[in-house]
């Protein structure tokens, strides 16, 4: 399937941000889209910047859904996927970009099931979710997922070796109970450790998934990919919950990072990226990919196959992490594990 034939793209995460640009991409190629929206107020947002874009109604109303999902609600994931599976309609890429960051707030954020909402919103949501769509998925001719992490998982990159760095450990803290702090089993909650964490988990799950697909003889192509540091000019977008907790500090490494030493990608060039690998032939081979979109020098970004972290490679703990990600879900939510 070439990339200008319609698909039908599920993508968390699109109402800012890398997403929104993606989205726009996506409507423009007229595909059509399903574009979880966490309540209301979000759905109001998200189509006052598609107005102000100057997406025409007749597009919005003919090529796109608009289902009010909470990512930090696994009972919401659950009532909407029952709602799509039901329908028993074709998806031909899910793309679980969503994700958060609240990197210099004082106390733990919890989810509606009352877990670490970083972990809860960036993995354990997306585990969930790719597992109720995979019936979806298999109805596809051409079906892919794309994962978006970071190149933060890795300890060893510029922004891994910046503050707490990325770990697992031996996953001690879900391990112990669904009201852990870190995974990692840690006594004191870091939220930059939390997130640069969560990333980590994004390459493991993705990695697991493609291998428990394959292993079923289901040919779906898993990709993940880093998109590299993206700090936009507007308010809103991934970092808007961090600047709640350290304006002015994100003020001064916005300005350091994106207009002096020039180190950022555009939210736009990143949303075109993101939509290559939601609709590009050229990923539809069946395999697992790990990309970074990485500085080549100042103004410059490329996107390239690349090695993730030793731990990232990890196959015991991936397999672990998914199967400790399992526990959790099925106690609040029915699943069918893959």
């Amino acid at each position: 399937m070439n990339s200008h034939i319609s698909k039908r793209i599920l993508i968390t995460g699109g109402t800012s941000g890398i997403g929104y640009q993606a989205v726009l991409k996506f409507i423009e190629a007229k595909h059509n889209l399903i574009i979880p929206c966490r309540n209301n107020s979000s759905l109001n947002f998200l189509l006052n910047s598609l107005k102000k874009d100057n997406i025409s109604i007749d597009l919005i109303e003919s090529k796109v859904e608009f289902p009010i999902v909470d990512l930090a609600d696994l009972s919401s994931i659950e009532t909407f996927s029952s709602k799509y599976i039901a329908g028993n309609k074709a998806i031909d890429t899910l793309i679980l970009n969503a994700g958060i960051q609240y990197t210099g707030a004082k106390s733990i954020r919890r989810s509606n099931q009352g877990l670490e909402l970083t972990i809860a919103i960036n993995h354990i949501a997306h585990q969930y979710l790719s597992q109720r769509m995979i019936p979806l998925l298999i109805k596809s001719k051409t079906p892919r997922v794309v994962v978006t992490s970071s190149e933060v998982h890795d300890p060893d990159s510029p922004g891994g070796k910046v503050g707490a760095k990325a770990g697992l450990g031996n996953l001690d803290g879900m391990e112990r109970s669904n009201e852990f702090e870190m995974i990692d089993g840690s006594s004191s909650f870091n939220p930059d450790k939390a997130y640069k964490d969560s990333k980590l988990c994004n390459i493991l799950f993705a990695k697991e998934l493609y291998y428990r697909l394959s292993i079923k003889h289901t040919k779906i192509p898993v990709l993940c990919w880093a998109p590299g540091l993206v700090i936009p000019r507007s308010k809103e977008g991934f970092f808007r919950y961090s600047r709640k907790y350290n304006e002015i500090g994100q003020i001064i490494f916005a300005f350091i990072a994106r207009d002096l030493l020039r180190i950022t990608e555009t939210p736009m060039k990143a949303g075109q990226i993101l939509n290559e690998l939601a609709t590009s032939e050229k990923y539809q081979k069946n395999i697992f990919l790990y990309l970074s979109n990485n500085i080549q020098r100042p103004g410059k970004m490329e996107l390239n196959e690349k090695a993730f972290s030793e731990e990232a490679t990890d196959t015991f703990k991936s397999k672990k992490l998914w199967d400790l990600t399992n526990s959790v879900i099925g106690s609040f939510v029915a699943l069918d594990p893959l």
